[in-house]
């Protein structure tokens, strides 16, 4: 199993395992069918397995393992139709927000697509999936409705998985920024109706790359597994 960073010992630590497990299952540390043991977690995330056992009840509950032929528990494989159903979820919560966020003319912060770009330009595909989050975010903030960003933090746990593949494309990298930098300049001008246009052909575009990606990587799974 994939070695994953060790861990100190605080009050939300069943929070940070869970986090750690879901950082490693979202950069394919963990790959879908990956088994998994309490032990082996918490042994390298040097804590012990009280809240290693606690974090994998929530995250069968999301939906991220679950149980393992014979005994024990794996990495839940990727589903096509469930992560287009998520998708189409979020992508209405965005709309919502960037309306929202625009009647506000709220001005977001411009250091988010600075460093949005930068993250694109480097190869740390957590910190681009990460920089991608934030500016999202932003925008459920924006808005000031809570119970989008609410809503939308599940959603993402489980997009997490699959934007990676995503974002290896350095030309998908740019346009999504190119993109965010179009929504934010709307949503600062109170323009709601383009806000709105602007964040559903993002979420249109992101969703029909996320879904060749997925297929191409399960196509390809399915293969070396025949």
């Amino acid at each position: 199993m994939a070695q994953l960073l060790q861990l100190q010992a605080t009050p939300d630590l069943v929070e940070r395992v869970y986090g750690a497990v879901l950082d490693a299952i979202s950069d394919g540390s963990l790959p879908p069918g990956q088994r998994i043991t309490q032990e082996e977690l918490a042994r390298q995330l040097a804590v012990s397995r009280q809240p290693v056992l606690q974090a994998l009840r929530q995250l069968k509950t999301d939906g991220f393992v679950q149980d393992a032929p014979g005994r024990g528990l794996m990495v839940a494989p990727l589903d096509a139709d469930w992560m287009r159903n998520v998708y189409q979820v979020r992508g209405a919560l965005d709309r919502l927000a960037a309306q929202e966020a625009a009647r506000l003319h709220f001005p977001l912060d411009d250091g988010l697509i600075t460093r949005g770009r930068q993250a694109a330009a480097g190869s740390d595909i957590k910190a681009m999936i990460d920089a991608d989050l934030a500016f999202h975010n932003a925008i459920y903030q924006a808005s000031g409705n809570p119970l989008i960003e609410q809503t939308a933090r599940h959603h993402w746990r489980h997009l997490r998985r699959v934007m990676g593949g995503v974002l290896q494309s350095s030309g998908q990298r740019e346009a999504v920024w190119d993109e965010h930098a179009a929504i934010a300049q709307a949503i600062r001008a109170g323009d709601v109706a383009r806000a709105a246009a602007h964040i559903e052909d993002h979420s249109t575009r992101a969703s029909a790359e996320l879904a060749k990606r997925l297929t191409q990587f399960l196509t390809t799974t399915e293969a070396d597994t025949a």
